[in-house]
């Protein structure tokens, strides 16, 4: 089986199947069509999967050009019809995996996805799990699943784990550049899977010894970013009691060629995987009797950010003899992170909720985000960021820096300003500017 699969790599034979066509599963669609495999795109959504087809791209990091090609040649299609799934050689599910309410892993989408595979898939297909989620799903949950209707893995059919990375609106690194880490069940399995990568994308791969080292180190590169930004907002805070600019002090530490990685304070942590994968893992680790102190400490720190700016906002308002029921405010930017469209857990709808709760009436502008869902409700951003505009508000949140806002505008004409961002850093007339 491993032979084979190699050769239909090489001649650019094997045929691919992606499950979800989101953030991650559409741009890895068009990398595997340019590549020159023949791609179908799974979907349960029908107006995905028709978008694709009429290479309508609705994903800021894929190419609109580069989509029309490959659907256009026929080498990427979409549908919702998973009995197609038996017609692949090679599939990547790239679900969803939220958590649910208690903040546990709700891996729902996975599970779907795995039963359908296993419903028609044939013998020799290579199944990789992409989707973020803790240490042993691919082991414990995928595997069973897949081997229900008598297939046997490493015989029948090869599985593994290799984590996507997709970072929305980097401009650097994309998904063909990014290096990628494979863990598979079975040498042959981490062969070829490692070998599909590289026919693929232009970056290393680097072979684990095993699915879960590959879904732990995943949750390692997030929990990483989590603990630091914690760290870095609580420097936020016992700055501004203390006086000092947060912000001057990050600078100068960036000084030092050694020892020291910049990271920023904000408003709070947003997407879909750095919010959510230290619960992925201490929710894990409870299962060893192991408790991720420091984690969850950092946890603690960046869930609470977004009401520590709305009491700083309440702060100015009171300042100017104004309480926060009943003023206006205004937020720039809804989107998690700069230049993206993407608002999945955006501290900026936290901030949104906290304010209403306390009485504010709350609008906002993000260029990237025309509409948006709050408490249910439909949202739609103000047209544009004019002077009168501006004076309309009792308070301005800079919630998300965007390099397509004029900050120096709101600078000039908004009555307070609080800027959880440093976008206004080269404002020098800031009287009713301050920052996080």
């Amino acid at each position: 089986m491993k032979e084979k699969l190699l050769e239909k790599i090489k001649e650019r034979k094997l045929k691919v199947g992606i499950i979800g066509l989101g953030y991650v599963g559409l741009p890895l669609a068009v990398e595997k069509a340019k590549a020159g495999f023949l791609t179908i795109g799974f979907d349960v959504q029908k107006n995905k999967t028709r978008q694709v087809n009429r290479a309508e791209n609705y994903i800021g990091d894929v190419v609109p050009q580069e989509l029309a090609e490959v659907v256009k040649s026929g080498m990427l299609c979409a549908t919702d019809d998973f009995s197609q799934i038996s017609q692949v050689d090679f599939i990547a599910v790239c679900v969803p995996t939220p958590l649910d309410k208690h903040q546990q892993p709700d891996l729902s989408y996975i599970e779907a996805s795995a039963k359908q595979i296993a419903k028609y898939m044939k013998k020799g297909t290579v199944v990789v799990l992409e989707s973020t989620t803790y240490p042993g799903t691919t082991q414990e949950l995928v595997k069973p699943l897949l081997e229900q209707n008598g297939f046997k893995c490493g015989t029948d059919f090869y599985l593994g784990y290799s984590p996507e990375r997709v970072d929305p609106g980097n401009r650097i690194y994309k998904i063909k550049n990014t290096p990628r880490v494979v863990g598979a069940i079975g040498k042959d399995a981490a062969e070829v899977i490692a070998q599909m990568y590289k026919t693929v994308l232009e970056a290393e791969v680097a072979v684990l010894s095993s699915p879960a080292a590959a879904e732990m180190e995943k949750l390692l590169e997030n929990t990483y970013r989590n603990v630091n930004i914690s760290l870095i907002n609580e420097f936020a805070m016992l700055c501004h009691k203390m006086g000092i600019n947060v912000w001057e002090v990050i600078e100068a530490a960036k000084s030092k060629p050694y020892g020291f990685q910049a990271f920023y304070p904000g408003p709070g942590i947003g997407g879909h995987c750095i919010p959510l994968d230290p619960y992925y893992l201490s929710w894990k680790a409870r299962e060893y009797g192991f408790h991720t102190t420091m984690i969850e400490s950092a946890m603690t720190v960046n869930d609470k950010m977004p009401e520590y700016c709305v009491s700083r906002v309440a702060d100015m308002l009171n300042q100017k003899t104004k309480s926060i029921q009943n003023s206006k405010i205004l937020l720039l930017g809804v989107a998690y992170k700069q230049d993206v469209s993407d608002y999945r857990e955006s501290p900026a709808l936290k901030i949104w909720q906290l304010l209403e709760k306390k009485g504010a009436a709350v609008e906002y502008y993000d260029p990237w985000v025309p509409n948006v869902r709050v408490n249910g409700e439909i949202k739609i951003s103000r047209p544009m960021l004019t002077a009168d505009m501006i004076k309309e508000y009792d308070a301005v949140i800079v919630s998300t820096a965007h390099t397509n806002v004029d900050y120096s505008l709101a600078a000039k004409n908004a009555r307070a300003i609080f800027d959880c961002k440093n976008a206004l850093k080269c404002i020098t007339e800031r009287e009713n500017v301050e920052v996080l």
